[in-house]
């Protein structure tokens, strides 16, 4: 188990274009019995309806957002490039048929009841706000849907609550 230590978010200094879209993240959801672990590239942080928030969207298929749906919160955790192997791999593999934390050399961790890997240098804990599918209907641009859904598995665009945030 590694120590972290609460971390003022006002003190926080990232690029989030290089932290989410370059170096990517975990985002973990579920319950101390049962939980699952996904790479995400596509997201953002900042400010919406008064409160900070993480932003992520997440593919319909994908087994993690089963346990996003099904719970309240998850956390989006960010890990050293020696992780790159296990952000792959997290990214190229379901959980449905195996322990992916236990193939992918991570260690799932809990604060507040929400899980996050424990290899992680910073992590935000989401209280879940919304959940908005992300429908044909609504591109302005029609190339969206011809690049990036040929095949009808849309996202799920999650904003939750940055309720804590832990760092090394």
């Amino acid at each position: 188990m590694h120590t972290f230590q609460p971390y003022p978010i006002e003190l926080v200094d990232m690029n989030p274009f290089t932290k989410i879209g370059k170096e990517w993240a975990l985002v973990t959801a579920g319950t101390k019995a049962k939980c699952n672990t996904m790479t995400v590239s596509w997201g953002g942080v900042g400010v919406l309806w008064g409160k900070n928030v993480a932003f992520l969207f997440i593919r319909d298929s994908r087994y993690t957002k089963e346990f996003i749906d099904e719970g309240d919160f998850f956390s989006v955790a960010f890990l050293g490039e020696e992780y790159r192997s296990a952000l792959n791999y997290c990214g190229a593999n379901s959980g449905r048929d195996q322990d992916k934390f236990a193939q992918a050399g991570l260690t799932p961790a809990f604060r507040h009841s929400i899980p996050y890997p424990d290899e992680a240098n910073l992590v935000l804990l989401c209280k879940k706000m919304a959940a908005v599918p992300i429908e044909e209907c609504h591109f302005v641009d029609p190339e969206i849907m011809k690049k990036w859904y040929k095949d009808g598995d849309m996202h799920t665009m999650y904003v939750g609550e940055i309720i804590d945030l832990m760092a090394r």
